[in-house]
């Protein structure tokens, strides 16, 4: 069985019966009745026109769903607009499918959810298992966002915005057993770039590549989290680097700057040093500076106090970091715990000489660290540098 085409087929499978009339929420059910017969017969009996097979199975078990349904009013209408036989028209309803799936009344977990379900063809046990949650409890997830997109039309305009901040979800994810979100968010982003002209879908696009180019030095063999500056750079993956900066250079041609644009400019400046000393921290600083100005996000002025304290010195990053706790009390490590500002503040501080105000800092960021990787790293940060202090 081509797992690989069915989930190529799936979107314009379900787009094909949502256009003819049926209900979201029932025709995603009817595809999914379609998938399963396909891999119960196509072995032994592969149809011609796979995709017309599909829209014809999926079409008669949402009509066998509706007949059983008493209160469907537009029952016999439906009957007469089933489809004729012969080969399925080729219709990409891909990007309509997107901006259903990224609906604003939808949370992030559950728009990520119906994303990979009906655009990435993935199974709810696939899902489920993605995420660590019981499988019950993912399509619990599901059946709730399809119940609230259910109402929404299929032709209304979508948020390119909402779609990209949904895949970025996906992509950060990363992966966990037997689907790799990383992967299937990079081939989400590639399906959107091809259906739509946008310089932001090719700045998510080209970000994707460029941090995913680096994974395979991300982490130690007993999986311990290796930082960028110890990384080795001869594991990098030149060809998704070089794909990222070709389609990035594309995209900042046409001069129309956006916030994934900026940090896939980031991450290329990442990729190009040969070391970290050789970056060109100057630049990424200026970077960041378009970044705030697009954002003003706490997260990207955080990042922006790191690459000033590679540039200027770890006095003027902490300088840098002090600004950012005046201009937002709720970033401090006593307020709102701002991922990572703790972790940072740590960095600098040994950069500047200060081992005990850093060991302490290094170990309070292991208390609030978002996984276990993360924690073990800090952790161990903070006792090389007590073991230091002690000699």
């Amino acid at each position: 069985m081509n797992e690989a085409l069915l989930r190529s087929l799936t979107p314009s499978v379900l787009g094909s019966l949502v256009r003819r009339g049926a209900d979201f929420a029932a025709a995603e059910d009817a595809v999914q009745d379609a998938l399963v017969e396909a891999v119960r017969v196509w072995h032994t009996d592969p149809p011609r026109d796979p995709k017309g097979w599909l829209i014809t199975v999926a079409w008669r078990r949402f009509l066998d769903a509706t007949r059983a349904d008493t209160a469907r009013r537009r029952r016999e209408d439906l009957v007469d607009e089933e489809p004729a036989p012969g080969p399925a028209p080729s219709v990409d309803d891909t990007l309509q499918l997107y901006f259903l799936c990224a609906h604003p009344s939808l949370t992030p977990s559950s728009a990520v959810a119906l994303t990979l379900r009906a655009v990435g063809g993935l199974t709810t046990r696939q899902i489920a298992q993605a995420y660590l949650v019981p499988e019950a409890t993912m399509a619990q997830r599901i059946s709730r966002a399809k119940r609230t997109v259910s109402g929404v039309r299929f032709d209304q305009p979508g948020d390119v915005a909402t779609v990209l901040r949904v895949l970025y979800l996906v992509f950060n994810e990363g992966y966990s057993g037997d689907v790799d979100l990383a992967a299937e968010a990079i081939r989400l982003t590639r399906r959107l770039a091809a259906a739509i002209d946008h310089p932001e879908v090719a700045g998510l696009l080209a970000l994707m590549l460029l941090h995913h180019a680096r994974r395979a030095s991300r982490t130690a063999p007993d999986g311990s989290l290796v930082p960028l500056a110890e990384q080795d750079r001869g594991r990098w993956d030149t060809a998704s680097i070089a794909e990222g900066v070709a389609i990035l250079q594309a995209a900042l041609a046409r001069d129309r700057l956006g916030e994934f644009q900026a940090q896939a400019a980031i991450a290329a400046l990442h990729a190009d040093a040969p070391t970290t000393e050789e970056t060109d921290w100057v630049q990424i600083v200026e970077w960041y500076d378009e970044l705030v100005g697009l954002t003003d996000s706490p997260v990207v002025r955080l990042n922006r106090a790191v690459a000033v304290g590679e540039a200027d010195g770890p006095r003027a990053g902490l300088a840098a970091l002090a600004a950012l706790n005046d201009s937002s009390p709720s970033s401090s490590s006593r307020g709102y715990p701002l991922p990572r500002y703790t972790a940072v503040a740590a960095y600098l501080h040994e950069r500047d000489g200060d081992l005990t105000t850093a060991a302490r800092l290094y170990a309070e960021a292991a208390h609030k660290a978002p996984n276990i990787a993360e924690r073990d790293y800090l952790t161990r940060q903070a006792a090389r540098l007590n073991a230091q202090r002690s000699r």
